[in-house]
């Protein structure tokens, strides 16, 4: 049975497009990841479909004053690239497989809202307020969220060159969930992105890819770092009390000026390559 079943505006579609779309944007490492990256461009993200919204600010505020707590905004699958919804209240909102390109979140409250398989290239969600949201299989490659508050997120995202400076991770998991990883290692892919000063205490980032990340002084207390790639990463200044850095890959990392005692740092590996 074929995957694909055609395109629409230059968008491939696929038989199931929850499983494409992460996939694609989420695949595991090795050659996995490659043909994950290969499928990608086969997206024509200059397509309307892609660039252009169908909807206006005016009218996406308006569907979200009609919300209820019952009847949660439904924007699912809504192209709304482009638009500019800074401080909007998005609150519990299901934007699942919605696409916001470029989109001007800076601000917006975003909390416990649902961004499922959701394209948010280039995306500025600065300040904006994501606690408990739920993000899975999204693309968020290139987004800057300065400021942002993803405390308690679920964040299963390609964050790849995103600037994400003095976020708010604390008690969000970005790592897999190993009980459900069928179609390959499923976790956050982060590497090159901005992440100083960032707040990950407490956070899953087990098996999380932070290769070329900057982490400069970056709080990663008692985060959780078990088989995270680490490889070229800049953690100068960043506080590393309590964290676990069990088969961590530390090749050509930096670790100078480490604050607090982290734990099994010895069993990382490639330790002896890492510039301390």
């Amino acid at each position: 049975m074929s995957a694909f079943t055609g395109s629409r505006d230059g968008v491939i579609l696929f038989m199931r497009p929850s499983w494409f779309l992460a996939f694609v944007l989420l695949a595991g490492c090795g050659s996995m990841f490659t043909a994950a990256q290969d499928m990608l461009g086969h997206v024509d993200l200059q397509s309307p479909r892609m660039t252009k919204a169908e909807l206006t600010r005016d009218e996406v505020a308006g569907i979200l004053a009609a919300a209820t707590p019952e009847r949660p905004a439904d924007l699912s699958g809504k192209g709304l690239a482009g638009l500019d919804l800074s401080g909007l209240d998005f609150h519990g909102a299901n934007l699942r497989l919605a696409i916001l390109n470029n989109a001007k979140l800076a601000g917006a409250n975003l909390s416990h809202v649902v961004l499922d398989q959701a394209w948010l290239l280039k995306a500025n969600l600065s300040g904006a307020n994501l606690t408990d949201a739920h993000i899975f299989g999204a693309q968020m490659r290139g987004a800057t969220g300065n400021g942002a508050n993803m405390s308690g997120a679920l964040i299963v995202a390609d964050l790849t060159g995103a600037s994400l400076e003095g976020v708010n991770f604390v008690n969000a998991r970005l790592g897999p969930d190993m009980k459900n990883q069928s179609m390959g290692l499923m976790r956050a892919v982060m590497p090159s992105a901005k992440l100083d000063h960032a707040n990950f205490s407490n956070a899953d980032l087990s098996r999380v890819d932070l290769e070329f990340a900057s982490l400069r002084a970056a709080n990663l207390s008692n985060a959780e770092l078990f088989g995270a790639s680490l490889a070229g990463a800049d953690l100068t200044g960043a506080n590393v009390t309590g964290a676990d850095f069990s088969d961590a890959d530390l090749s050509s990392t930096k670790l100078l000026q480490l604050v607090g005692e982290p734990r099994n740092l010895d069993k990382a590996r490639h330790l002896d390559r890492a510039v301390r």
